[in-house]
């Protein structure tokens, strides 16, 4: 047996590295480490309670929405506090303008280049792929970057600014749009969703989200259009059997408005086929492989407390657990407990997740949020308020549960005369690259990699790279 370490990642949102064993030329077990520690929990405690929403954007400076959505929900648990409609519509926007354009950078800048490299030259596909997706030259990064900038300019008209806003609040948002604004906002997200249609899907909306099976999925690959281009090499090389896991899927519920979500909250069984509500007190985080003292494993009392010297420790993840056990969390997720035909095909297909359905999901479901902003953005009423303005946070504990473009993020406070006294961070690659429990049972990256066959390039096969970057993982929001 031969062990490797892969890392620095490139491409990737922070600080990754594994260890992997190599027997036969497949990864008989990977370890997957955090190397950086953070500690913006600690920067939290004794802060008052309101900081949450200045201080947890700037845990991350690619998905700061989604942690000012978990912020604003936490302290609006902790007052009961009603958002105005025009609130929950506006954050909603910005909140699906930020993760569409992490699904877009994961797409086009992280995933498909890996496909024009050295390792693929001698394939038939090569030469358009590369001349397409290679990575500073290829042509989609020339149609996507405007694209994205584009699209990012609705933080500017709801948010102010972007990343690192102070507009989400717990009631609303601090914005409210007049008319010209909301014709602009009208106006970005037609245009933005003129490029989807043209480069990515090369198809109207509305034709790509009525594809419900396997089958029509593949008549589609026969299409033009830059997620075509990738079906087709996902056919050719067969990554519906690579990274395949067979977890728990987690979804905390998504864009919640009129009391209801666009994804729906949950926990689908790929063995089963079956969708349970989420289960209340059942998310657990253990330090046994991390460097961290132990204590409570309840996220609601436990204190993060870093102890580099930990025996056994090789992570400054913790690990999360749902009922005892590792939980898958992403797009995939979201579309299998929302009920998604296509995506729990593909998943009973293969009897659980992997490569193939990852980068699907991620892609379908920039298409269903370019429509529901849009929807969003057509029911904003101008003549009614943005924001409620909620009562003093004075004492008690509560949770503000998400969904970033990842996966399930949770922000769990304790506080007590309007001051923070407990904060703990569960973010989606937490849960999706946790190292071992007090069981030894590996997270989802860890247990996706075993079997993942490397041949003769080892730390440089391109299937190490691929199954890693199907979970499009933002280490920094990782790190505690």
């Amino acid at each position: 047996m031969n062990r490797i370490l892969v890392g620095p990642f490139n491409r990737v949102e922070g600080d990754l590295e594994l260890t992997l064993d190599i027997e036969a030329g497949r990864v008989a077990e990977a370890r997957v480490a955090t190397p950086l520690y953070r500690g913006f929990e600690q920067i939290l405690v004794g802060r008052p309670a309101a900081d949450a929403l200045t201080v947890a954007p700037r845990i991350c400076g690619i998905c700061s929405v989604s942690q000012s959505m978990a912020a604003a929900a936490m302290l609006r648990a902790l007052t009961g506090v009603q958002p105005q409609p025009n609130g929950e519509r506006a954050a909603n926007i910005a909140h699906a303008a930020e993760n569409i354009a992490d699904h877009l950078t994961h797409f086009y800048l992280f995933f498909m280049p890996d496909f024009a490299g050295g390792d693929y030259a001698r394939e038939s596909w090569f030469p358009g792929v590369e001349a397409r997706f290679k990575a500073l030259s290829g042509a989609a990064s020339r149609d996507v970057l405007p694209a994205r900038a584009r699209l990012l300019h609705v933080m500017g008209l709801i948010a102010g600014k972007w990343p690192h806003s102070l507009a989400i609040q717990p009631g609303g948002v601090t914005r409210a749009l007049d008319l010209g604004e909301k014709m602009r906002l009208l106006s970005i997200l037609g245009d933005f969703r003129g490029f989807v249609e043209k480069s990515l899907f090369a198809a109207p909306l509305e034709k790509v989200l009525e594809i419900s099976t396997p089958d029509g999925l593949a008549d589609f690959s026969e299409g033009k259009g830059d997620f075509a281009a990738f079906l087709r090499l996902g056919q050719e090389l067969r990554l519906d059997r690579l990274g395949c896991a067979a977890l728990p899927l987690l979804s905390f519920g998504a864009y919640e408005a009129a009391g209801g979500h666009l994804f729906a909250p949950g926990v689908f069984d790929p063995r089963n086929g079956e969708k349970r509500p989420l289960p209340e007190n059942a998310i657990s985080e253990h330090v046994d492989s991390s460097y961290f003292a132990v204590n409570s494993s309840d996220p609601a009392l436990a204190i993060t407390a870093p102890d580099s010297e930990r025996k056994d420790a090789y992570s400054w993840a913790k690990a999360p657990r749902l009922d005892g056990a590792p939980a898958e969390t992403g797009a995939v997720a979201r579309q299998a407990v929302a009920g998604d035909p296509l995506v729990r095909a593909l998943i009973a297909r293969q009897g659980g997740t992997n490569v193939y359905v990852r980068v699907v999901a991620r892609a379908m479901e920039i298409a269903r949020l370019t429509v529901a902003a849009q929807a969003w953005a057509r029911a904003l009423r101008l003549d009614e308020a943005f924001c409620e303005t909620p009562p003093p946070f004075v004492c008690g504990q509560a949770t503000g549960k998400v969904e970033a473009a990842r996966g399930a993020l949770g922000h769990w406070a304790s506080v007590e005369k309007g001051v923070i006294q407990l904060y703990q961070i569960i973010a989606p690659t937490t849960w999706n690259f946790s190292p071992r429990d007090g069981a030894g049972v590996p997270g989802p990256l860890e247990q996706a990699l075993v079997g993942v066959e490397t041949g003769d390039s080892g730390a440089k096969a391109p299937t190490i790279q691929h199954v890693v970057r199907s979970f499009d993982p933002c280490m920094v929001c990782t790190a505690h």
